[in-house]
């Protein structure tokens, strides 16, 4: 349908990947119609400023650390640094320079329209978008995503610090960076800042990176991170910023002159300053409110994806904050699309597909540091916060697989069990080309396997997945 029509069966405001997947499968199949409203680039953060470009200056450096720990191959590199034009180079070659077009063709080839601009509810299934109403015969989806938070620290803001959005378009490596933050964000950011020749600095609130994992994966990770130059300042007050001559030059640019940041009652001066201190939900300007519900703030939606009292407006992704992840996002898109084509159709939603399972306590995470970190599921402390009676088992990552994937092979795994039923709540494995491992700890969680059937899971000699087998064995030896 063109986009002059004022009238769609499914109104989607945010491009990013899960709106396009919630718009695809709302209408595949059928003559329904679809639009995405976005008011920047199709494809969203995922596409243009998060997960692909991040991933893309990230594996040369996971390519050369192999290299050197590899005879034969670490003598014709030696000590040579990174392309960094190359590295460059090929992050551009995914995100197109920032050109959606090859999106928007694929939104028309599948039957999907495309406005530019910013929508806002203005009533049951109406949309506004810079002066024009849509209405929508079907559903609304909201999948607006998070923007990222700037701490209300003096000087902040005025020194135009870089954000994610930066970093992942990095056009100038400063040469030394203090990074705000001790996440996903900022350990993914401090990785591939460290391999392009920067020196990197770390300020953390809290006494961990990535404090939402296992105690011993964030130590493993940070350990990597320090050996690789970077310094990790623990349990920091940043007290205020200052900066000379701020200027907006422009994203993954140098923004200025030199930055002096207060930390307990120290100054550092550094060339440039990420803040990777958190998200918050893009909802402050929706027209929320015109629904009765709270604007800024994540929307609370029940397992079909929509939002209470609401049926026919549904919030995924990011947005509605039940699991911060694009994987997540685009699996919640898949289901609320289904679900709003059923309703369509006049079908039961009694299916299972219709229902949103995988993001209560079952989600999958990777992070790309110097050391993957592939999780699943629930930790050994968050298990037992939640009355679950666990034990765990954990081995080093010391298999034929992994001294042959590359010597000095550095690795550790555990896994949760509820006693209650011999299967698996959670799984975190560290250490290089992990990031494959967890898949299959996300199927026994999924489906509820015995350890005993587990058993008979067969690992494949010789790969990294032998882990499996020392972690079953350490789990009947511990019962003998």
């Amino acid at each position: 349908m063109s986009t002059e029509s004022s009238e769609f069966d499914v109104i989607v405001i945010g491009g990013g990947p899960v709106g396009e997947n919630a718009a695809q499968y709302a209408i595949q199949g059928s003559d329904r119609t679809a639009v995405i409203i976005e008011h920047e680039l199709l494809g969203g953060e995922c596409s243009y400023w998060a997960c692909m470009p991040s991933k893309a200056l990230l594996r040369p450096s996971e390519v050369l650390d192999t290299a050197r720990n590899m005879p034969g191959v670490k003598e014709l590199v030696g000590e040579s640094p990174l392309d960094a034009d190359a590295v460059l180079a090929r992050r551009e070659s995914y995100t197109h320079g920032l050109d959606d077009s090859s999106q928007v063709a694929w939104a028309e080839s599948v039957g999907i329209s495309v406005i530019r601009g910013h929508g806002r509810i203005t009533g049951t299934k109406t949309v506004e978008v810079d002066g024009r109403t849509l209405t929508a015969r079907h559903a609304v989806i909201l999948a607006t995503g998070t923007t990222a938070s700037i701490p209300e620290v003096p000087g902040l803001r005025d020194a135009l610090p870089w954000i994610s959005r930066d970093a992942t378009n990095i056009h100038e490596t400063p040469a030394h960076i203090a990074i705000i933050g001790g996440g996903v964000v900022a350990s993914e950011a401090a990785t591939w800042l460290l391999s392009l020749g920067a020196k990197v600095t770390m300020i953390v609130r809290g006494s961990s990176l990535l404090a939402g994992s296992e105690p011993f994966a964030s130590e493993l990770v940070a350990d990597a991170l320090t050996q690789r130059g970077a310094s990790i300042m623990f349990d920091a007050s940043l007290e205020s910023v200052s900066r000379e001559n701020p200027a907006a030059t422009g994203f993954g640019r140098i923004h200025g002159g030199p930055v002096t940041l207060t930390v307990d009652g120290k100054d550092i001066t550094a060339d440039e300053v990420l803040v990777a201190a958190g998200r918050r939900p893009a909802s402050s300007d929706l027209g929320l409110s015109r629904l009765g519900l709270e604007d800024g703030h994540s929307i609370e939606v029940d397992d079909h994806l929509s939002v209470p009292g609401h049926e026919w407006l549904y919030a995924v992704g990011d947005v509605n904050g039940r699991a911060p992840l694009t994987h997540m996002g685009k699996y919640q898109g898949r289901v609320a699309g289904d679900v709003i084509a059923a309703r369509a159709e006049g079908k039961p939603l009694d299916h299972k597909r219709f229902r949103a399972s995988a993001d209560h306590r079952q989600v999958p995470q990777v992070v790309f540091t110097p050391l993957e970190l592939a999780s699943v599921g629930l930790t050994e402390a968050d298990a037992r916060e939640a009355g679950i009676d666990v034990e765990t088992v954990a081995r080093d990552i010391a298999v034929a697989g992994s001294s042959l994937q590359q010597d000095d092979y550095t690795g550790h795994a555990q896994l949760v069990i509820d006693r209650a039923t011999d299967t698996i709540v959670g799984a975190t494995f560290v250490g290089p080309g992990v990031a494959e491992l967890v898949h299959a700890a996300t199927v026994a969680i999924v489906g509820k396997v015995s350890l005993d059937d587990l058993w008979h899971a067969v690992p494949s000699y010789p790969t990294v997945s032998e882990i499996w087998l020392r972690l079953l064995e350490a789990r009947r030896d511990a019962d003998h």
